[in-house]
């Protein structure tokens, strides 16, 4: 079996010469860990009569870092547009809302409930379940509009 020292890969073709007989490798991820690892590797692997540079290494465990933080703000980020939507959705009950179906008619009703299936929130609207970009229209409750008109007379 060879490995790729530039890229530490072991193609299907190498596994299959080597005994294996999986049908495929199963596709990983690099961990901060496994790159120290790899990086200790790399130290004890060279030649000692021509060594790599520690700003290389430096170098690649900078440019690891970075991509690891990158991912973790990617997934908060998403987590952070999850719970927005779930509370738009939240706001939303109690109000009438205009909704565009898949057949292009339109559906009015008054929001139910919100349903978050696999961390997506939906309204629920007459009973059915609509995702939130169904949504067209939102008529402003009898309650909101009473209130703002006492608070601007009180003003005066």
């Amino acid at each position: 079996m060879q490995v790729n020292s530039a890229t530490s890969t072991i193609t299907k073709q190498d596994a299959t010469q080597s005994g294996d007989t999986s049908s495929a490798l199963p596709t990983q991820t690099l961990t901060q860990d496994d790159f120290l690892k790899l990086l200790v590797a790399q130290l004890q692997a060279q030649d000692p009569l021509n060594p790599e540079s520690d700003t290389e290494f430096v170098s690649q465990m900078a440019n690891f870092t970075t991509l690891e933080q990158s991912k973790e703000m990617t997934a908060d980020i998403q987590q952070l547009g999850t719970q927005q939507q779930l509370l738009q959705a939240n706001d939303l009950i109690g109000r009438t809302v205009t909704l565009g179906n898949a057949d292009g008619s339109l559906t009015s009703g008054t929001v139910t409930g919100v349903l978050v299936q696999s961390g997506v929130p939906s309204m629920i609207v007459n009973g059915q379940v609509y995702d939130m970009s169904a949504l067209l229209a939102i008529t402003p409750t009898a309650s909101s509009s009473s209130s703002t008109s006492n608070t601007s007379t009180q003003g005066e």
